[in-house]
């Protein structure tokens, strides 16, 4: 997956790097060297190292998935996919332990390693409730290297509302934009400040001043765009410079030219768009130049998949995408909508050695093959987290 210094676009997106018979050298979790087995094998920093044989398998980067809910609160009552009620969830969440809490997030973690993710992004998302947001934020700063990276993301996301909604949105606001923000900032519990598009042109002047306020205070921005009505999403993502634009559902072909047109990347979330039937047009967005990245949309209430490789076979099977440009939107594309990419999402020189080795000779299958778990390996920072490979003896 090595390339250009930024994301990649049009064709270069089909551009995977293969090298037949390669080989990795890692030392202390970092990669030294990357290419034809023969010429490492015979490099001095090579003799007695730890092999792992990988014969007649894939070997490929981590994958990254750099869109989830990891923390989003669990549904009380009703019906998996039914709508959920933020404000008493919010509620939940501050009267859980955050002991339990780190517990759950944990075993969602274990699941998204033994399926091949090696770096997270995790929102919060409980709404005004500057308690539940700032423990889901500590919650992940203890989670994070154990053993995943977590990139977390601040997502501003209004309440339910009540009959005087105008009032109330305001005022919520008004706390999150004087002392949230900063506070987070000031802590460095947060990479980047998301916003949940609303349409509503009563609320617009809100999402513009929360825009403008991460932007002053340093914050990496991205915009939740899966209404239908996305135009203004876009807009907003291109004058304030969104790293990431995500859903984008309901994007137009003049919304992927303008996207295009600037260096905000289009998060594509398929397993989202399975579950409600409306798929992102992938190839639209593609074609016309835009810098595309999957993530999983993890969310254990509306879309509860853990696992990357699913999201790169639905992007082929129904978003036309080819598996070469799955592959790298969910790895090197996605590194860069984290602004991660100088440490993750290749098999490069001085890049941390987040590494899985597939059940697979052909890396296509994992296109093809819905449901089935194509990990033999996964290696993090150097370190096999999970899998049957064993290391060999020291020669």
């Amino acid at each position: 997956m090595r390339g250009s210094q930024g994301p990649r676009r049009g064709a270069a997106l089909s551009e995977i790097g293969m090298i037949p018979d390669g080989a990795v050298l890692v030392r202390d979790g970092v990669i030294q060297e990357v290419g034809p087995t023969r010429r490492l094998e015979n490099l001095t920093a090579a003799r007695g190292a730890i092999e792992i044989d990988a014969t007649g398998k894939v070997v490929m980067p981590g994958l990254v998935d750099c869109h989830t809910h990891l923390m989003f609160p669990q549904q009380q009552t009703g019906e998996a996919g039914a709508a959920i009620d933020i404000d008493r969830a919010a509620r939940a969440v501050v009267a859980m332990t955050a002991q339990r809490l780190a517990r759950r997030g944990r075993v969602l973690l274990q699941t998204m390693a033994r399926h091949g993710t090696t770096t997270v992004e995790a929102k919060t998302g409980c709404g005004p409730n500057e308690s539940a947001e700032l423990k889901v934020l500590r919650v992940l700063g203890v989670l994070h290297r154990n053993p995943l990276d977590i990139v977390a993301t601040f997502l501003f996301r209004l309440g339910s509302g009540t009959e005087d909604r105008e009032r109330a949105d305001a005022a919520a606001a008004e706390l999150i934009f004087r002392d949230l923000l900063p506070r987070i900032r000031r802590r460095k519990m947060a990479r980047f400040a998301d916003l949940e598009w609303d349409s509503d042109p009563a609320r617009r002047p809100l999402l513009v001043r929360f825009l403008e306020t991460a932007r002053g205070l340093g914050f990496a921005r991205k915009i939740h765009a899966g209404q239908q009505s996305c135009g203004g999403a876009v807009s907003l993502a291109v004058e304030y410079s969104a790293t990431s634009i995500d859903h984008l559902e309901y994007a137009t072909l003049e919304q992927a030219r303008l996207l295009a047109a600037s260096s905000t990347m289009a998060t594509l979330l398929p397993c989202a768009s399975f579950l409600h039937g409306h798929h992102a047009p992938a190839r639209a967005l593609i074609d016309s130049g835009v810098a595309v990245a999957l993530g999983t949309n993890f969310n254990p209430v509306h879309t509860p998949s853990l696992n990357m490789q699913t999201a790169v076979s639905l992007a082929c099977l129904q978003m036309g995408m080819s598996p070469a440009e799955a592959l790298s939107a969910a790895t090197i594309n996605a590194a860069h909508a984290l602004r991660a990419a100088d440490s993750v999402g290749s098999l490069e020189c001085d890049k941390a050695a987040d590494i899985l080795i597939l059940r697979t000779s052909d890396y296509r299958d994992m296109a093809y093959q819905l449901g089935t778990n194509l990990v033999d390996t996964v290696i993090k920072r150097g370190v096999a987290i999970s899998g049957d490979t064993r290391l060999g003896e020291e020669e």
